[in-house]
């Protein structure tokens, strides 16, 4: 026997021992989710209604949630008491001042548990009833509010991975590499195409929930995502992303798998962005293309600022997806172009024949806070700063 093959046939071995020990420390978890089958159907009495509260925790990008029953059904999120919870396990808080603030914001329709049950978008307050130092969205719709007459509208553009619960792409072999980037972008055929029914599923819940979904498609590379929310005025679109994130992250875990917004989960390989699309009023009407033109002059003089609000770790997390390669621009770099996704800001073909309509900044990495995305956006292009 060849040398090689005798290393071939002791790597299945290993595989075969590792495959087994998987399967048996995973066999609670799949009898749990069989026996949770037999009670899904069980009704809950008429006179109560679930609630789930969805917060952003210290990380500013994961979400944590605790439910609650109530005995009526709220219409309006103010019809909902303020709740608290253990800031020293999100790192929002110390152990011994722990109590964190919850306000609801807005409610969806809760697509898990469905009925009048709802999902609460919260944010977060500390014992002072001070905003935590990650809770963005006060300070985000007051600008919003402040730039009403201006009507500003959002949309983003969200980009994921799909992996295992260690890290790996599904889909990727087992320590190696697919083929280069290409035929996977919006393809059909499952040898290109990893958990198409995890987001058909996620598309509905979306929209069961209330969320203003515009879109999903594949991505560039196996087990990536994109998914589009907005466009919508003000900080809609900001609430809507982040609602959406919390219904992935609920959905992959009914899945076995991971949703991860890792700007640049492997190196050399695209990343994750959460491009942005910016528009007000006068961008929208006839010869807007100036107006355009005048934001994105603004956008340059201030790219490092933007830069530091455009990922969850003050542009460090972004510094290893914007490197000038895999069609994306050098985080020291700020250039603009039309239908150039090359560019840090791109404008629409479209935009560009019918010289009115939005532009795209594809520098907010795949963790950034949308919160943040939409403030400093109106800051620079709304406000002068």
């Amino acid at each position: 026997m060849k040398l090689g093959v005798v290393v071939d046939t002791l790597g299945r071995d290993e595989n075969r021992i590792k495959a087994k020990a998987i399967t048996m420390n995973s066999t609670p978890t799949l009898l749990n989710k069989a026996a949770m089958r037999k009670y899904e159907d069980l009704e809950i009495p008429c006179q109560f209604m679930l609630a789930s509260y969805v917060w952003v925790d210290g990380s500013g990008i994961h979400i944590r949630s605790k439910d609650r029953t109530f005995d009526f059904i709220p219409k309006i999120p103010k019809d909902l008491p303020i709740w608290y919870f253990d800031g020293s396990n999100t790192s929002q808080a110390k152990d011994e001042n722990s109590d964190t603030y919850i306000f609801p914001q807005v409610i969806y329709h809760d697509p898990f548990r469905r009925g009048s049950h709802i999902l609460v978008l919260a944010d977060t307050y500390m014992f002072n009833y001070q905003p935590t130092p990650t809770n963005h969205r006060k300070s985000c719709l007051q600008l919003c509010e402040k730039s009403e007459v201006e009507e500003p509208w959002f949309g983003f553009n969200q980009e994921f991975f799909l992996t295992t619960t260690d890290g790996r792409p599904l889909g990727w072999p087992p320590g190696g590499f697919p083929a280069p980037p290409g035929p996977y972008y919006c393809a059909t055929g499952a040898n290109r195409i990893v958990a198409r029914d995890l987001m058909e599923a996620f598309y509905r819940c979306c929209l069961f929930a209330g969320i203003q979904i515009n879109g999903i498609n594949p991505g560039t590379t196996p087990s990536q995502w994109n998914f589009q929310v907005g466009p919508s005025p003000g900080i809609r679109a900001a609430d809507d992303l982040w609602m959406a994130r919390y219904i992935l992250a609920r959905l992959a875990e009914e899945y076995g798998t991971v949703a991860t917004f890792l700007p640049q989960p492997i190196p050399d390989w695209p990343g994750n962005g959460t491009l942005v699309y910016f528009s007000s009023k006068d961008m929208r009407e006839d010869d807007g293309i100036l107006v355009i033109e005048r934001a994105i002059d603004k956008l340059a003089r201030r790219h490092g600022a933007h830069i530091n609000e455009y990922d969850a770790n003050n542009g460090l997390d972004n510094a290893k997806r914007l490197t000038g390669k895999n069609g994306l621009p050098h985080i020291k770099d700020f250039t603009a172009g039309v239908a150039n996704r090359g560019c840090s800001v791109r404008i629409p073909r479209h935009v560009s024949e019918d010289k009115k309509g939005y532009f795209e900044d594809r520098r907010p990495a795949a963790n950034a806070d949308p919160y943040r995305v939409i403030s400093i956006m109106l800051k620079t292009c709304i406000f002068d700063e």
